[in-house]
C-alpha cells in the first residue's frame, strides 16, 4: 500500500507522514484531536532545536529561513492571545478562565501559525500529497461499511474514547467513533474523524487540492475520487461549491501573466458587462436555491452572525467578550459567533482579533498570488488559502485547525523558498 518511491527521509517528514497516514487508526482511538494539536508543537520544538544548532557551517539546504510573510502569520496569531487576555480582563473573568482559554488558543489559533512555520523545515510537499491520497484511499476501502451502517440500523456512535478526559472542556463529539449521523432534518450524513459533517467537507477540499498535485497517476486518482466521495457523503453545500470553484479560480489566478488568460479575462469582462443583469439574476437565484436546500440551517447561521456582529459593535468592539456565550432559543442555543469565523472573532476577540486574521490573509494572498505565477508550491498554497477564506464564512477556523493542518504546512512551504522545479503551464 505504501509506495517505495515516496518515504519520509527525516524526522519532520516522519512525524507528518505517520500523523497523516494513521488518521483512521487515531480515529479509532479517539485521538485525532490530540494528534493534530500535538504535532504542531513537536515540529515547533524541532524547528527551535534546528535554529539553536544552526551556524555558518550548516549546509544551505539544511538552514532554517523564516520568510517575512510567515512572521506576519505568527504575529497575527500572537495578537489573538493578546486579544483573548484583554477580553477576559475587560469582563473581570477569573485567572483560571484565562489559563483555560489560553490552552484553547494553543490548540487552535496557535496551530494556524505553527503549521505554516513548519513549512520552513525540510519537508517535501510530495510527502504531504501522497499521505493525503492514502487517507482518501482508506476512505474508499471502508466506504461499504459507511453505506451499510445506516441501512442495517447500526448505532450512530460506537463509543466515546476515554481520551475525552484530556479534552479540556471539549464535548465528546471530538473523541467519539461515529459510523454516521442523522441531521435535524432527517438526512443521513457522514462526519468520520471530524466533529460534524461540514468539517468533513472542509477536510475533503484540502485533501482534493493536495491529491491533485500527486505525481503518481494511480495514487492521484485514489486521492481525487476519495476526496470527492468525502465531499458528497458529508452533505455540505459549501463543500460541493468549494470543490468545484477552487480549481477554476486557482487555474486563472496562478496564470495571470499568461497572454491567453489575459485575453480570456478581457473577453469575459466584455461578455459579463453585456450580460450583467442576467448574470446578477442568475447569482441571486443560485443563492436563494443554495439557502433553501437547508433553510433551517441557513436561518440559524444568519441569526448567529447578526447577533455576534451587533453585540460586538455595541458591547465590546475593541477586545471582544473574551469567551463564547450561548445564544437564545432563536439560534437553537448555539454559541454566538459559531459557524462563522469573522463573526466569532468580532464577538470573542473584537476588532483586534478580526484584523489579526484579516491582515495575514490579505498579505498571504498577495504574496502567493505573485509567487504562484512561477512556483507550483505557491500555487498549491494559494489554493489552500482560498479554501480557508471560503470556509471562514461557514466554520470557525481555529477549532478545526487540528484537522486541516496538512494544508497549512503546504501553505507554509509555499511561503518558503522553492523546493520544486518551476511549474509548466499550458
Amino acid at each position: 500500500m505504501f509506495s517505495k518511491e515516496i518515504q519520509p527521509q527525516n524526522f519532520p517528514e516522519r512525524v507528518v507522514w505517520y500523523a497523516m497516514t494513521w488518521t483512521y487508526f487515531f480515529y479509532l482511538l479517539g485521538a485525532t484531536y490530540i494528534v493534530g494539536s500535538v504535532v504542531a508543537w513537536i515540529l515547533f520544538a524541532y524547528l527551535l532545536l534546528k535554529l539553536w544548532l544552526q551556524d555558518e557551517s550548516t549546509p544551505e539546504s539544511e538552514k532554517i529561513i523564516i520568510p517575512w510573510i510567515t512572521w506576519v502569520w505568527i504575529i497575527g496569531m500572537l495578537m489573538m492571545e493578546v486579544a483573548l487576555i484583554m477580553g477576559h480582563l475587560d469582563y473581570n473573568l477569573p485567572t483560571s478562565q484565562i489559563i483555560k482559554s489560553s490552552i484553547g488558543w494553543g490548540k487552535g489559533w496557535a496551530l494556524i501559525a505553527l503549521y505554516p512555520l513548519a513549512g520552513c523545515l525540510n519537508i517535501r510537499p510530495q510527502i504531504v500529497y501522497r499521505a493525503a491520497c492514502i487517507i482518501c484511499f482508506h476512505t474508499l476501502v471502508i466506504s461499504p461499511l459507511l453505506i451499510a451502517a445506516p441501512l442495517l440500523h447500526l448505532p450512530q456512535t460506537l463509543y466515546v474514547s476515554p481520551l475525552k478526559a484530556v479534552g479540556a472542556g471539549l464535548g465528546p463529539i471530538f473523541f467519539d467513533v461515529s459510523l454516521y449521523a442523522v441531521d435535524f432534518d432527517g438526512q443521513i450524513r457522514q462526519r468520520l474523524f471530524t466533529p460534524w459533517g461540514p468539517a468533513l467537507g472542509f477536510v475533503a477540499n484540502i485533501y482534493f487540492t493536495l491529491s491533485v498535485q500527486e505525481q503518481d497517476k494511480k495514487w492521484r486518482w485514489y486521492g481525487i475520487i476519495g476526496a470527492i466521495y468525502l465531499s458528497q457523503i458529508c452533505k455540505s453545500r459549501l463543500a460541493q461549491v468549494c470543490i468545484l470553484s477552487t480549481p477554476i479560480f486557482i487555474f486563472v489566478l496562478s496564470r495571470l501573466i499568461r497572454p491567453y488568460i489575459l485575453i480570456l479575462m478581457g473577453f469575459a469582462s466584455v461578455v459579463s458587462g453585456i450580460l450583467a443583469i442576467n448574470i446578477m439574476n442568475g447569482i441571486s437565484a443560485f443563492w436563494t436555491s443554495f439557502k433553501a436546500q437547508r433553510a433551517a440551517s441557513s436561518r440559524v447561521r444568519g441569526a448567529l452572525k447578526e447577533i455576534a456582529f451587533y453585540r460586538a459593535q455595541t458591547e465590546a468592539p475593541i477586545w471582544g467578550h473574551g469567551v463564547l456565550q450561548m445564544g437564545p432559543h432563536v439560534v437553537e442555543f448555539m454559541p454566538i459567533g459559531s459557524h462563522h469565523t469573522w463573526a466569532g472573532l468580532a464577538f470573542v476577540k473584537g476588532m483586534v482579533g478580526f484584523y489579526s486574521l484579516a491582515i495575514p490573509m490579505v498579505l498571504g494572498f498577495l504574496f502567493l498570488l505573485v509567487k504562484a505565477q512561477k512556483s507550483q508550491d505557491a500555487a498549491t498554497g494559494l489554493a489552500i488559502l482560498f479554501i480557508l477564506f471560503l470556509y471562514t464564512f461557514g466554520e470557525n477556523l481555529e477549532i478545526l485547525a487540528y484537522l486541516y493542518w496538512p494544508g497549512l504546512i503546504v501553505m507554509g512551504i509555499g511561503f518558503s523558498k522553492d523546493r520544486t522545479t518551476a511549474k509548466q503551464k499550458v
